[in-house]
């Protein structure tokens, strides 16, 4: 009977500790987001001269009535990487009124085999390119 108690108390008490140290997150079953991604501006240099090199030229200078120079872009500077992200993805129609070149900038420059982290590393490199 004496094992008995010993063996309820101990019981009792491991799930106490149990539950003291279990994660007492209230977001429970709340969907987690993905770590945001790290570019890396050397490997977004060769995406970029692979890709958006066509529009925005060698240095990211831009080219006249295509793409716009990055060097010295507000608008780079001036947006989150979030931000930059979505816009790269989604792309701005020559018709629409923030649209300054008159020509279209496809979705993803027009390359849809870029991954996200491609995309991280072109605006890596954006940054980088910043005056």
């Amino acid at each position: 009977m004496k094992l008995l108690r010993i063996t309820i108390v101990m019981s009792t008490c491991a799930g106490l500790l149990l539950a003291a140290c279990a994660d007492g997150d209230s977001n429970a079953g709340e969907p987690v987001s993905p770590p945001a991604l790290v570019g890396d501006a050397t490997a977004g240099k060769m995406v970029y001269e692979g890709t958006c090199v066509a529009c925005h030229g060698p240095g990211a200078v831009g080219i006249t009535g295509l793409g716009k120079d990055w060097t010295v872009s507000d608008f780079i500077r001036n947006n989150s990487d979030a931000d930059l992200m979505a816009f790269i993805k989604q792309g701005r129609l020559a018709t629409d009124s923030d649209n300054t070149t008159g020509v279209d900038m496809p979705a993803m420059g027009g390359n849809k085999e870029l991954t996200d982290q491609d995309l991280a590393d072109v605006i890596a490199y954006m940054r980088t390119v910043q005056k």
